[in-house]
């Protein structure tokens, strides 16, 4: 069996992969990089850029360790951004060599539909091959949005794309938008030094958390003095010679050095040949699949970004083993009620599953427990003891329907709590599990014990 793969991200390399895993003959089309944004430009940058934050965070507090730094800590953009670049490049070299391990070709050029079976593709130098394959992948992912009224110059007002690849640390920064990409980028900046200001039109900052959650980042941006406005609405933004003004519907302005655009991205669906073949997508240029990843074409799938939903990096990998395993004649679907967040702010975040405010949109009766990380001798041992674990279970049942965590290693151990969920595991499950000590994963069965009051390092109440 032929498959091609119209792009290399995340979705993409993963279904090309998983496919000649199971015997097909697959030829995958990228006109960028292998890795797609989560690589290049997003997830890998980012979380490299802020590894190299937290080593300057931890250096700022070593005294408190016993260890004396003579002189001052002072961040190097150039070398943090270089060595950012290195990691990208070794990761990008990997998925080129699994591509040669498995015998995938990649055609490296712009991919477009021309029939049901056949993407035209313009490749680097000009020339046009033409790729027939029997089913189609398309994964063709995302970009930053563009508004008129935040007009994108890659100097004064830059997308989430150029912020991975600034020149120098901008003195001031303003971040219109309190999502996840937003908040990143807050916390990275300003522990480099920036002073960092946060507009946001929702009532709270990672409005798609549990309101805890968001509660407690906001509480850690005031300590940090990033400044976070919440219910504000800009009519535009505006580069002049003494940095970008931010025009407010009141007339008052905010000005920073630079701004950072991180409101929502676009999919990536037009010019490549939908309308010729009669692929459905919805109005904001969304493709539209069923459950087993399909389009209304017969054989022809989408995966990632494209289809909207999660637009993560992990999300999108799932689908694209879940579409090449279709392809090949299998009948799976995708369970989206399981998939964990993770949030590279510090302290982290890490969620799964259902929020408290969605139970109760549901109609489900449920009961929580908590545990702080300041009670966890391991937290002290790190010496970061900010945040706090929460469960969320259905009272009758005592199944556990969401986890939420914010502080250290949130990313890594919410992990455990989406394989409870997944498999339907009780309160009691979690509870009563050995956890070694000293870890950070007590704080899961503490937090599980919490539910029913019975929790070891929890004061009587």
């Amino acid at each position: 069996m032929k498959l091609a793969v119209l792009g290399a991200g995340p979705g993409g390399y993963v279904a090309a992969i998983k496919a000649a895993q199971m015997g097909a003959q697959v030829a995958i089309i990228e006109d960028s990089e292998v890795g797609g944004t989560c690589l290049n430009w997003g997830c890998i940058p980012t979380k490299s850029i802020a590894a190299s934050v937290e080593i300057l965070k931890k250096a700022k507090l070593s005294e408190n360790f016993g260890i004396e730094i003579k002189g001052d800590v002072i961040p190097n953009l150039s070398k943090i951004i270089k060595r950012k670049n290195k990691v990208v490049e070794i990761q990008v070299k990997g998925i080129r060599n699994l591509f040669k391990s498995w015998g995938i070709t990649l055609k490296e050029g712009r991919g477009m539909l021309i029939s049901p079976r056949e993407i035209e593709v313009t490749l680097k130098d000009g020339i046009k091959e033409t790729i027939k394959a029997d089913k189609i992948i398309i994964a063709t992912g995302s970009r930053p949005s563009q508004f008129p009224a935040f007009p994108f110059d890659g100097n004064s007002i830059i997308s989430s794309d150029d912020a991975v690849n600034l020149k120098y640390i901008p003195k001031s920064l303003l971040i219109i938008g309190a999502g996840i990409i937003g908040c990143e980028f807050a916390n990275i900046y300003k522990e480099l030094g920036s002073e960092v200001t946060i507009l946001e039109m929702l009532p709270r900052a990672l409005s798609t958390e549990d309101v805890e959650i968001s509660e407690q980042l906001e509480k850690e941006f005031k300590k940090k003095k990033i400044n976070l406005y919440t219910n504000v609405k800009i009519d535009r933004l505006e580069a002049g010679n003494d940095g970008v003004h931010a025009k407010l519907p009141d007339g008052k302005e905010i000005v920073a050095e630079k701004a950072l655009v991180s409101t929502g991205r676009t999919f990536n669906s037009a010019g490549i040949g939908l309308e010729t073949i009669g692929i459905n997508k919805d109005n904001n240029g969304k493709i539209i699949v069923n459950e087993n990843m399909e389009t209304n074409v017969t054989g022809i799938y989408a995966v990632g970004d494209v289809i909207g939903g999660f637009m993560f990096a992990h999300v999108a990998s799932r689908e694209g083993i879940i579409s090449a395993k279709n392809a090949m004649g299998y009948d799976e679907k995708i369970n989206y009620n399981v998939v964990p967040v993770s949030i590279f702010t510090s302290p982290e975040i890490g969620s799964v599953g259902l929020r408290e405010h969605q139970a109760s949109e549901k109609g489900i009766n449920i009961k929580t427990g908590y545990f702080q990380f300041r009670v966890l001798s391991k937290a002290h041992i790190m010496g970061e003891f900010t945040g706090f674990i929460k469960i969320v279970s259905e009272e009758s049942s005592d199944r556990i329907l969401g986890a939420h965590i914010i502080g250290p290693h949130a990313t890594e151990l919410i992990h455990e709590a989406a394989l409870a969920i997944k498999n339907g595991l009780k309160i009691s499950d979690l509870s009563e599990t050995i956890h070694a000590h000293p870890t950070l994963s007590e704080g899961l069965m503490e937090a599980a014990e919490d539910v029913h009051g019975e929790a070891i390092h929890v004061f009587k109440k």
